[in-house]
C-alpha cells in the first residue's frame, strides 16, 4: 500500500508531498509519475500502485504543493477549473516545478524513469531536457510540449498522442514531428486524456502501458523483458 511522504527541492529547501507506492516483489526501477492539471487524484495514485506492482517503486509529487497543499481534485465548479488553470498557467505549464520533479528523481535508486500526463506530460517533455538522473521518458498527451520544442532530450523519450485530440491538433503533432524526427510519437484512435477515467480509452491505454513499460526495460531496468 502507498503512503505520503515529502520530498525537498534543493532550490530552496521548500518541502513537497509525494505519493510513493513500493514494490512488494523484484525491483526494476524508480518511477516518477507528473500529475495532470487534477493533482495527485486516487487515479493516479492507483496508476502508481499499478507500476509498482510491475516492479517500479514510484513516486507522485503534489507538483502544486506551493500554492495549495494536497490539491487533488475534480469538479466542473468554474471557479475550481480556474484556478487548476492559473497554477498550469503560474509555473509556466511545468517549467517552474522541475525542483519538485528532480527531488523525487533524487530520491528514487536509479534506474529511474519518468512520465507524466497532460500537463505532467508537458512536465516529462521538459524532465528529459532538464533534468538528472533520469534513463527514459514516457509523456502522454502534453498539451504545451509544442511551447517547448526548442528542448531536446537527453534520454530516450516517447510520446503518446491521440488522434481526435482537439487540444493537440494535427498541426501541433506535424510541428512535434518536425521538431525531433527521429522521436518515436505514437497515436492513438483517442481523443485526450485516453488513460484517465474522463477520457479513458481501454485499447490506447493498454498499448500505452505496454509500450512505456518496454521503454524502461530497454533503458536501465535490468531485465529483457516486461
Amino acid at each position: 500500500m502507498g503512503e505520503t511522504v515529502q520530498l525537498t527541492s534543493a532550490r530552496d529547501g521548500f518541502a513537497y508531498d509525494a505519493w510513493r507506492a513500493p514494490t512488494a516483489d523484484a525491483r526494476r526501477g524508480g518511477l516518477v509519475v507528473c500529475h495532470a492539471i487534477w493533482g495527485v487524484t486516487p487515479h493516479l495514485r492507483d496508476l502508481a500502485e499499478g507500476y509498482a506492482e510491475a516492479g517500479y517503486e514510484t513516486l507522485v509529487p503534489s507538483l502544486f504543493d506551493r500554492f495549495q497543499r494536497g490539491f487533488a481534485e475534480r469538479d466542473t465548479d468554474p471557479a475550481l477549473q480556474a484556478r487548476q488553470m492559473g497554477y498550469g498557467e503560474a509555473t509556466r505549464w511545468g517549467a517552474d516545478v522541475l525542483d519538485a520533479v528532480q527531488a523525487a528523481i533524487d530520491a528514487l535508486e536509479p534506474p529511474v524513469f519518468v512520465m507524466g500526463f497532460c500537463y505532467g506530460g508537458t512536465v516529462a517533455w521538459l524532465a528529459s531536457a532538464r533534468c538528472t538522473g533520469v534513463s527514459a521518458v514516457s509523456s502522454f498527451y502534453g498539451g504545451q510540449i509544442p511551447d517547448y520544442l526548442d528542448e531536446t532530450p537527453r534520454v530516450p523519450t516517447i510520446l503518446h498522442l491521440g488522434e481526435t485530440d482537439a487540444l493537440i491538433p494535427p498541426a501541433s503533432v506535424e510541428a512535434i514531428r518536425a521538431a525531433h524526427p527521429d522521436m518515436p510519437v505514437h497515436m492513438y484512435e483517442a481523443g485526450h486524456a485516453f488513460v484517465a477515467p474522463n477520457g479513458f480509452h481501454a485499447d490506447s491505454a493498454t498499448l500505452s502501458r505496454l509500450r512505456t513499460l518496454q521503454l524502461f526495460a530497454r533503458n536501465g531496468s535490468g531485465r529483457g523483458e516486461v
